[in-house]
């Protein structure tokens, strides 16, 4: 008779194989990516999965919560234990270490990357036919706080919510923070998004910031340009000094610009980027020319929200101050000889006044004597004015040799870093509405000829806009899933949609209750799945647990507890319901 014969090692060899086999499965390809893009719309279950990761991420405090979510005990422990939580936790810790080491080299995931990044891909790109004059169309994302529908947000999106597990979801995000990095120290520029436009606060935080980042590449580029472009300026000018007066007619076409002063002496203007109108020096009558001039800070909502509570908290107006100067050295660079008036005529039009007639007590502000072709306003001539203390102290100093008002290099570093410590919650929320408004700016158009079904879609989008506009819509994360498989349902079964909404309708004349609109939506797809019912059904559950449980069912021969009862029905469950400790955050793996 034969004695079954138990071999641990090579019971944990093959589990640690088949889990390994399951990891690689579970990340998605560039080809299915690519095929998936033939459908009208991004599917509900990529929607679905960044919905779980919303509400996980709830629950955690950090993205490293859920690369750590294994458990906390040696291995030396785990392998002392007998019991089958210590098993079941050695299984995972083995697969998750192996798992971490190796995802940035996987060559799926670097093929992600490289398609997510690539400035000439078309990966991920879907037809859009919004009207351009339609604004209910074209600002949908901007009303739920979204991002624009082709940028690398909603790319990045359909990418992290087509992983099956949360934790390959967090893992895959600090692979882009890799490549964040990367391109930043190349100076190469973020796919999808403006190269030097500022941030929109209409648009969510994480693409206010890969504004900021793109907008941070242009300004050095542009300010290596500008000091190339004046150091050779200089050069030419100590060349050719003995022909400065041929080019002194104030042409923009001219290689090197002088002023005259007012004895006669020609300087050469630096800085100078064009004639500023018909504006003349008050002195000695030469063109006015623009100074080009340092750019401003580039603030997102968080950054204006803090400069906001600073301001109100010291009643500090520093950084006002900074531009001002920086403006005022500018200007006196680039037009030699000009005085507070002139700078005052370019910056503040309103506060100089032409051929105004000039009071008895004017002196008494202003204890110059005033120009017969205008004055300044009344702030400007008080004892005092922070514009002419201001101007008093400054130098002539053209703005690429000046201490620059914006760090790039500390402004980028700090978004990566707050990339690295972000909350998950905050994430995936961001990319939840993101990838929303993509469906819906894509769906719309296309449901313009029926007007039943239409109907049906602007319900859809009302309650959307209105829930995503409300300062707790994670609540109803669920919800506005199932609202997007409504016209996910409509676009791809329309003649089934109009079917049921005709049977909803003829229900409710019958029973004569009346009922809400949404409530109506959950009667006509409701039962097209119930995961919604309850956060997380069965098929959330990932490869690596049901393995798991296979596995080990068969080794204790379903003698243990844990196994014979009903595997819970929902992934993530409710406030009042406490899961079985160990299995806690299986779906986080």
């Amino acid at each position: 008779m034969a004695i079954p014969f138990y071999d641990e090692n090579l019971f944990m060899l093959n589990m640690k194989s088949d889990l390994e086999a399951k990891a690689s499965e579970a990340i998605p390809s560039v080809e299915r990516l690519t095929a998936a893009t033939k459908d009208p719309i991004p599917p509900s279950s990529v929607l679905k999965q960044l919905a779980i990761a919303v509400e996980a991420g709830s629950k955690k405090k950090s993205m490293k919560d859920f690369i750590a979510s294994s458990g906390s005990s040696s291995p030396a422990m785990e392998r002392a234990a007998s019991t089958l939580s210590a098993v079941m936790a050695l299984v995972l810790r083995e697969k998750e270490d192996k798992l971490t080491s190796d995802f940035s080299s996987n060559e799926r995931v670097l093929h992600l990357i490289s398609s997510l990044f690539d400035p000439e891909g078309d990966f991920l790109k879907r037809k859009i036919n919004s009207d351009p004059e339609d604004p209910s169309i074209a600002f949908l994302p901007r009303d739920i706080h979204g991002a624009p529908p082709e940028s690398l947000v909603v790319k990045l999106a359909e990418v992290i919510g087509s992983f099956k597990t949360v934790r390959k979801m967090a893992l895959f995000w600090h692979r882009v923070i890799v490549e964040l990095r990367k391109l930043w120290s190349e100076e190469q520029q973020l796919p999808g998004v403006p190269r030097d436009a500022i941030p929109d606060l209409k648009s969510c935080l994480l693409y206010q910031q890969f504004q900021v980042i793109n907008c941070c590449i242009s300004r050095k580029r542009l300010h290596i340009i500008a000091t190339e472009s004046l150091e050779c300026m200089m050069k030419e000018a100590n060349s050719t000094i003995k022909h400065s007066a041929k080019y002194n007619d104030g042409s923009p076409e001219s290689p090197v610009l002088y002023a005259r002063l007012s004895t006669g002496e020609l300087v050469l203007r630096i800085g100078a980027d064009c004639p500023a109108g018909d504006l003349t020096l008050l002195e000695t009558g030469e063109p006015v020319y623009s100074p080009f001039t340092q750019e401003g800070p580039l603030l997102t909502e968080d950054l204006i929200r803090e400069h906001e509570e600073f301001v109100l908290r010291t009643g500090s107006v520093g950084a006002g101050c900074s531009q001002l100067l920086s403006d005022m050295q500018a200007f006196k660079a680039a037009n030699p000889g000009c005085i507070l008036e002139d700078f005052v005529r370019w910056h503040s039009p309103p506060d100089w006044s032409e051929n105004e007639a000039i009071t008895e007590d004017s002196d008494a502000f202003y204890g110059g004597e005033l120009s017969t072709r205008g004055q300044l306003s009344l702030r400007m001539r008080k004892e005092g004015n922070l514009w002419r203390q201001l101007w008093e102290t400054s130098k002539p100093v053209p703005a690429v040799k000046q201490a620059p008002l914006f760090d790039e290099d500390l402004a980028v570093e700090g978004i990566l870093n707050a990339f690295e410590d972000i909350h998950p919650l905050e994430l995936f929320g961001q990319l939840f509405v993101s990838l929303l408004g993509l469906g819906f700016t894509i769906a719309e158009p296309m449901l313009l000829g029926n007007n039943d079904l239409s109907k049906l879609f602007y319900d859809c989008k009302e309650y959307v806009v209105a829930t995503c506009q409300s300062s707790n819509w994670c609540e109803k994360v669920y919800d506005l899933v199932q609202v997007y498989e409504t016209v996910e349902t409509i676009l791809l079964n329309p003649e089934e949609s109009l079917k049921m909404i005709k049977q909803t309708e003829e229900a409710t004349m019958t029973t004569g209750e009346p009922k809400g609109r949404f409530k109506r939506l959950g009667l006509i797809f409701g039962g097209k799945d119930m995961l919604w019912r309850n956060p997380v059904s069965n098929d959330q559950i990932n490869d690596e647990e049901k393995s798991i449980r296979q596995s080990l069912s068969k080794f204790f021969d379903g003698k243990s507890s844990l196994f014979s009862k009903n595997p819970r029905k929902s992934g993530c469950p409710s406030p009042s319901e406490k899961p079985p400790s160990l299995l806690t955050d299986w779906t986080m793996v």
